[in-house]
């Protein structure tokens, strides 16, 4: 029956609509739970694709079964046909009498507590704390085993991860032409689309890539892409196949892409490094070709895997810029992570599995004890207290919660009151970073809260330390035998060299 079929394909769409306007009607806290909502709101909308591809063939009824239906229902007697079909649904429920109703109402709704199923959990690991930051360590090494490239330190690459320049990060232009090469770019760029797709599930990212790739293709046709020119030599001419053909004195190398000015200078390089690497790599470009394949064929089969590589480098920079937010994060991350240790970075990514949970229960003690209390009332933003309510404001007064104090030496932490201040001067974070700062005798420093004035008092200090710091061979005095009057280092130093 293709008119219950419609039915229920509509009402089931109208169910996908109201879970979708329900879970986006709250805006989740807490980062786990606002991914969460996005996957199952793209779930839902996948859904709904899917029931409307089912539902548009119905309508199209391009086997006329709908139009016989409709005209079965018409032409007869309209009662008999309905008792007719009254029969066979109670004969469908007499066959499959122990068969479970399923309410239908409950499919798409939003769940709570225990049977509240997380779709991110298995989406992102550790250290990217659920689509904070990127884990960019196994590209990190896939990266120092490159040939020719820097040593650089896990900080370092991720700012220079994008940029294939040599000199900056990146490889030399024969070097990137190796498979090697082109299998590191291709599982950096999958990491980074995998991310944003997972951090991102409603935006139509298929759309943004693909006008990537439409982007890269002028530019490519135009030869604009940086590092990846064609380089034409001067004072060449061009055969019908695109190849530099050598004048009557310049000689072009076409391995090394590059023009020299006689044939001695041309044999001369021939024995250096750099060209004997760029002939195995051409060697290689033709080795895959056929023997037969003239000249033509070989460069153009070159200049493909040269837009290849180009295309995935192309692709990784755009990435990189349209997460540059995550990108920031991750460094600030690295660089506050290096100063912890083991057990600190443990415990702290226990406390990240566990704050989810602990708010979930703390949300639904307070929903079960007040679910008949109206919203906290609290427009002066006063802090809470430990019941979860505002504190009184001539408390608030009291301790002066309304001064703010800046600390640059704590990384620009603002401290709320005048004792919250004062106490952190012998909290374990202010005396850590004037100990990073080189300064070891930090009680003098209270109430300095300047990195440049804790720097200038530190040398004023250490230069009085040294201008007080009498030296005690100059006090002592020593007398020769003719009577000169002399320091004891200065009488040591002569009575060693047999000069007294």
């Amino acid at each position: 029956m293709l008119f219950e079929e419609q039915r229920y394909i509509h009402e089931d769409l109208e169910r996908l609509e109201q879970g979708i306007a329900d879970r986006m009607g709250d805006e989740p806290k807490q980062i786990r739970d606002r991914l969460n909502r996005d996957h199952e709101v793209s779930q839902l909308l996948d859904q709904i694709q899917q029931q409307s591809a089912e539902l548009l063939p119905l309508y199209e009824d391009r086997a006329e079964l709908r139009s016989k239906e409709i005209l079965q229902i018409s032409s007869g007697d309209p009662f008999e046909e309905f008792y007719r079909r009254v029969a066979d649904i109670k004969d469908h429920h007499s066959r499959y009498a122990n068969e479970q109703a399923e309410n239908s109402e409950g499919w798409y709704r939003p769940r709570k507590g225990d049977d509240h199923p997380y779709i991110v959990e298995s989406m992102f690991s550790g250290e990217e704390a659920y689509g904070r930051f990127f884990d960019l360590h196994v590209s990190h090494e896939s990266y120092l085993n490159l040939p020719g490239v820097k040593r650089l330190a896990y900080m370092q690459y991720l700012d220079v991860f994008d940029n294939f320049q040599p000199g900056f990060g990146g490889v030399k232009r024969a070097d990137k032409l190796r498979d090697q090469y082109f299998k590191y770019l291709g599982e950096l760029m999958e990491y980074l689309e995998s991310f944003m797709r997972r951090t991102r599930p409603l935006e139509n990212l298929d759309k943004v890539f693909s006008g990537w790739d439409k982007d890269f293709e002028t530019a490519w046709e135009k030869d604009e892409i940086q590092g990846w020119q064609r380089e034409k030599p001067t004072g060449t001419t061009s055969d019908s196949t695109g190849r530099a053909l050598s004048t009557a004195e310049a000689v072009w190398c076409e391995a090394c892409e590059k023009e020299f000015k006689n044939e001695n200078v041309y044999k001369g390089h021939l024995g250096g490094r750099k060209h004997i690497k760029a002939a195995e790599v051409l060697a290689q470009v033709q080795g895959s070709s056929s023997g037969t394949s003239n000249t033509g064929h070989v460069l153009l089969a070159f200049r493909l895997k040269e837009r290849a590589v180009a295309e995935r480098e192309y692709r990784i920079k755009k990435l990189a810029g349209a997460m540059s937010t995550e990108r920031d994060d991750t460094r600030v991350n690295v660089e506050r992570r290096q100063g912890m240790t083991e057990r600190e970075r443990a415990q702290e990514l226990e406390n990240l599995f566990n704050a989810t949970s602990d708010q979930q229960e703390q949300e639904d003690e307070e929903d079960d004890g007040e679910d008949g209390d109206d919203k906290i009332y609290n427009p002066l933003k006063l802090p809470l207290a430990w019941d979860g309510k505002p504190i009184p404001f001539w408390l608030y007064r009291l301790h002066g919660l309304g001064q703010e104090f800046p600390c640059e030496i704590c990384g620009n932490f603002v401290y709320r009151g005048r004792r919250a201040f004062d106490k952190h001067f012998n909290e374990t974070n202010h005396i850590t970073n004037l100990k990073r700062l080189g300064i070891t005798n930090t009680h003098l420093f209270r109430d300095i809260t300047a990195i440049e004035e804790a720097m200038k008092l530190w040398d004023k200090i250490q230069r009085e330390e040294k201008r007080n710091n009498v030296d005690d061979g100059a006090i002592v005095q020593m007398e020769d035998a003719e009577g000169n009057v002399m320091p004891e280092k200065v009488y040591l130093d002569l009575q060693k060299q047999g000069l007294l």
